[in-house]
């Protein structure tokens, strides 16, 4: 089988797993609100309006579950998704999708941040379960300092990561050929950053059925087809 034709098929498989169930599990506003770690699990991180709910109901193929969770005094918490779960009654899921809050805060208070920082710092080092990170970044306006910040903390908690382009409809081809470059310049500076830079548009669907694909693939192994 051609690399070619190996894509395609993960890229079916993924699309045949998101099609079936997934769930809204629970929002975690503190460390011990964490579901068991005994499925592996696959979190989403980037900058406040990065575009990451759109992304999440893209793989998803759902229109609003990223937004299921979300009611005020929430948008702190980790929230949790199940993906997948066998027909045997009370098994468990496949994995879970974790929807980590925007960092970047303009306007939160000062406790706020720090305590969203304590949370997200605690989880990343201490998740055995954490099998990757995605980290989107706008492609209209690259890499900034505070996404510099989070690869750092992924880099020093040893959680490899991928890197996301979002929005790559909503710019030029020969400006996105240069973003792409630069980033993928920045993540060989960084020890846990996945070499492969992941080019998206939740509107368009562009990137979404590799990314997917990606994500299974990160969390069930390499050679799961279903």
């Amino acid at each position: 089988m051609t690399d070619p034709e190996r894509q395609a098929e993960a890229e079916e498989a993924a699309s045949r797993l998101f099609s079936g169930p997934v769930d809204f599990l629970r929002s975690a506003p503190q460390l011990q609100f964490l579901p068991d770690p005994v499925v592996p699990e696959i979190a989403f991180c980037g900058r406040s309006n990065v575009g990451k709910s759109s992304l999440l109901n893209a793989l998803t193929g759902r229109k609003a579950i990223a937004r299921a969770s979300v009611t005020p005094g929430r948008t702190q918490e980790l929230n949790f998704f199940d993906v997948g779960r066998p027909e045997d009654e009370g098994a468990l899921p496949l994995f879970r999708l974790v929807d980590m809050p925007g960092y970047g805060f303009a306007k939160a208070p000062v406790k706020v941040v720090e305590k969203w920082k304590a949370l997200v710092n605690s989880y990343l080092r201490g998740r055995q379960v954490l099998a990757r990170t995605l980290v989107l970044i706008d492609s209209r306006h690259g890499i900034k300092d505070v996404d510099r910040t989070m690869m750092t903390m992924l880099d020093q908690a040893a959680v490899g990561y991928r890197i996301v382009l979002t929005k790559t409809d909503k710019i030029k081809a020969s400006d996105l050929e240069k973003v792409a470059g630069a980033t993928a310049a920045e993540a060989k500076k960084h020890v846990a950053a996945h070499p492969d830079i992941h080019l998206t548009s939740s509107e368009k669907g562009m990137g979404i059925a590799a990314l997917r694909a990606a994500v299974v693939a990160d969390a069930l192994g390499e050679e799961w087809m279903g």
